[in-house]
């Protein structure tokens, strides 16, 4: 008899103990009971193992014993089956005709490369890996009890609580911990939003251009993008039409542009909401990279949380892959959102939330955050340096914030943006068009130019192969 490990045996046992029978189909029980030995057998992956004992396995599948014993004298008889006295059943060995299945290649897909001049992409080479690993390792090697009983819909409070006083000390918003909700990114915000009937109304009034991917998560959200094109200082509020009642917006450094809307502006779009009786969602995704002073108080913040919702996340802090974003809610909405969210249940996993949130209470994110700030501005001021010898063809503007460069065509360029960045495309870079992230006619022209994911020697050929491109235009 082969010599058979305890772990081949226990797949057999897994797999026997998994067969579903049918009591009110046809053939009978024992017959289905049959056949599905019959192939397990014919998988040839089992010869001289021992199958369990009749009545274990009756017990097993909550059927006779007699059914068992009758399916195993019908593979006894056929030969597939081998009984021995006082030793069991058993897997017959050596069967002629049993066909090993050919083993499948399997190969992961490869993940997607992300080239030079990606925006919005954070320098994962300074994730902070070893302290995360150590948070993690440490969340859940003795987990609190809060972590294996019912997730609280608005998610794990201590990341809620080091969410709030973060934002308290990086952008000078008041709120509480009751006031945050985790949410898994964007759609899962607005979804919240529309679900708790928070956004009146299915039109939501949005910045143009602006982020492509907001409007088809609007759209899926069950609401209509009212697309409004902006200035040089962003968002407009005379612009809205007077049947919509709620907007989205970037006040802080508007997404592409980078524009940051000045404080009348602000005040004229809070006037606006309360006169409506209508809601204002600030999408802040990474103003906290600041080269410049301070970051610019939050919108939420100058309203005292009555009329806006801050939307934030970490996927450009730290992360894309973390899908962790929050919700502060004002607090007149806070019983209509846990009402919604106690039917749908919690949105974002809890396996990373308590390693974020000792991350952050221990004052490693705000040094990883402060790190990067600087690493993000040299890497601004090199592209922009390297970018000087078409100095003639781009407005080579720096920006006080964020992750990438805005740089609007000048008229001597003869070609729109995206035409030049179909031609980046075919080099190997990627360099967005400002124009594709327009709704309405005659957009804007200018090259979206990331540089945060990027080492100083890779933005040198990045910015070498493009010059050359412009150049040959």
């Amino acid at each position: 008899m082969a010599n058979i490990d305890k772990n081949s045996q226990s797949n057999l046992n897994a797999a026997l103990f998994a067969v579903t029978l049918d009591r009110a189909a046809e053939p009978a029980l024992h017959l289905q009971l049959a056949g599905a030995l019959r192939t397990l057998v014919l998988s040839g992956s089992h010869g001289g193992q021992r199958l369990p004992a009749s009545r274990l396995f009756a017990a097993e599948l909550s059927i006779s014993r007699l059914t068992v014993t009758a399916a195993y004298d019908q593979l006894i008889a056929e030969g597939y089956l081998v009984a021995r006295q006082g030793s069991g059943t058993y897997i017959a060995e050596h069967l002629p005709h049993l066909i090993a299945p050919e083993p499948r290649p399997v190969s992961a897909p490869k993940p997607a490369r992300v080239l030079p001049f990606h925006p919005g992409v954070p320098d994962q080479a300074g994730f902070p890996h070893r302290a995360w690993a150590r948070h993690l390792e440490r969340a859940w090697r003795a987990p609190a009890a809060g972590l294996l009983e019912l997730a609280d819909p608005f998610g794990w409070y201590p990341l809620r609580a080091a969410i709030a006083a973060h934002l308290a000390a990086w952008r000078g918003l008041d709120c509480t911990a009751e006031q945050v909700a985790i949410t898994g990114g964007a759609w899962d915000g607005l979804d919240i939003l529309r679900g708790a009937g928070l956004l009146r109304g299915r039109r939501l009034a949005m910045e143009d251009p602006g982020w492509p991917t907001l409007h088809r998560l609007v759209a899926r959200a069950g609401m209509s993008p009212e697309p409004l094109r902006i200035d040089r200082d962003g968002f407009d509020p005379a612009l809205i039409p007077p049947d919509i009642s709620s907007a989205i917006v970037t006040p802080s450094r508007h997404y592409p542009t980078g524009t940051a809307m000045p404080l009348p502006r602000r005040l004229e779009l809070l006037h606006w909401a309360e006169a409506e009786g209508g809601l204002i969602v600030e999408d802040d995704y990474d103003s906290e990279f600041r080269y410049q002073g301070q970051p610019l108080p939050s919108l939420a913040g100058l309203d005292g949380l009555r009329r806006v919702v801050y939307m934030g996340s970490f996927s450009k802090l730290l992360s894309p892959g973390l899908r962790i974003g929050y919700l502060v809610l004002p607090e007149v909405h806070l019983a209509a959102a846990r009402d919604y969210l106690s039917v749908t249940g919690a949105r974002a996993s809890v396996l990373p939330q308590p390693a974020l949130a000792e991350f952050m209470a221990s004052g490693e994110f705000s040094t990883h955050l402060r790190r990067m700030r600087r690493t993000y501005a040299r890497r601004q001021a090199w592209l922009l340096r390297e970018l000087a010898p078409v100095g003639n063809l781009l407005k080579l503007t720096p920006d006080a914030a964020g992750m990438h460069l805005c740089l609007p065509l000048r008229p001597e360029l003869r070609a729109t943006d995206r035409q030049v960045a179909a031609l980046a495309s075919a080099q190997g870079l990627t360099v967005r068009a400002l124009s594709a992230h327009a709704q309405l006619p005659d957009p804007p022209q200018a090259l979206l130019l990331g540089y945060a994911a990027f080492a100083e020697e890779a933005l040198a050929v990045a910015a070498k192969t493009l010059i050359e491109i412009l150049h040959n235009i």
